[in-house]
């Protein structure tokens, strides 16, 4: 998802990005890892396994994707003087911090898939590469599963949407994600940076937003993540306090509602 907004956004931008992806490309596979680290002037990692609650039954296969690849990745450009930027998640964080979540905040992450995220974070910095981290949350996209386009298919069943209301984070569009990736390319910066859309929101005013916008005939209901039997907990909490990047962003970072309702003008 975010891959397929990145390509398009670096060619806006000027940058000649080779893109590799699968099923040509598998970031678990050494050889093929080696042979894009050597083809590029600087890296971008979008590739992870995102599966939330398939991590916690493929535990293994998702350490191989998210901690595993990307040590691989940070020893392979420490050896070739390559800068990489890494992308991360919320995830990271256990959602208990009255706060929004700085970059000095001790993770804490209560599922299998935000455990693998931070083992690869913690693997990139320790191969002494010359490295960003940017941790992402709330993310959407057109060319991925997400939460907006979950949420379209179960209004059009006509059936009662249940939305949880203490989950808190903010939406953001992975046009957005990658602008502010585009601006710090120039830069290579390095450090672990949070980026996330402008303001705070819970699932169930993102869902009332996006079903007000479309006019949409469904009833909403609000409900706690509680009510859900999921196979992985969800962090309540996933504020970001963005202080640290704005400072190297060309422009502010937009509200959550501005690219939000471009996207849903294109659904």
């Amino acid at each position: 998802m975010l891959g397929t907004d990145m390509a398009k956004t670096c060619e806006q931008r000027g940058f000649a990005a080779r893109i590799f992806d699968l099923p040509e490309f598998d970031i678990a596979n050494s050889e093929q890892l080696r042979e894009a680290v050597d083809s590029a002037d600087m890296i971008i990692n979008c590739a992870a396994y995102t599966d939330v609650d398939g991590a916690e039954s493929e535990a293994e296969l998702a350490y191989q994707v998210n901690a595993a690849a990307v040590g691989r990745l940070g020893e392979l450009a420490k050896q070739a003087g390559k800068w990489v930027l890494h992308v991360s998640t919320d995830f990271v964080f256990d959602g208990r911090s009255d706060t929004p979540y700085v970059e000095t905040d001790a993770p804490n992450p209560i599922n299998e898939y935000g455990r693998t995220k931070l083992a690869g974070e913690q693997m990139l910095a320790r191969t002494g590469c010359s490295h960003c981290i940017v941790r992402v949350e709330w993310t959407y996209g057109s060319a991925g599963s997400n939460f907006v386009t979950k949420f379209l298919q179960r209004a059009k069943s006509g059936q009662d949407v249940k939305v949880v209301d203490d989950q808190i984070g903010s939406p953001t569009a992975t046009t957005e994600i990658a602008g502010a990736i585009c601006d710090l390319l120039r830069k290579k910066p390095r450090g672990l940076f949070h980026f996330a859309s402008e303001g705070y929101v819970s699932r169930y005013e993102m869902a009332e937003f996006i079903f007000d916008r479309l006019s949409l005939g469904v009833n909403l209901l609000p409900c706690k993540t509680s009510d859900f039997a999921g196979a992985a907990k969800r962090p309540l909490n996933s504020r970001f306090d963005c202080s640290k990047i704005k400072t190297l962003l060309d422009g502010p970072i937009e509200p959550w509602q501005i690219p939000l309702e471009d996207f849903l003008r294109h659904v």
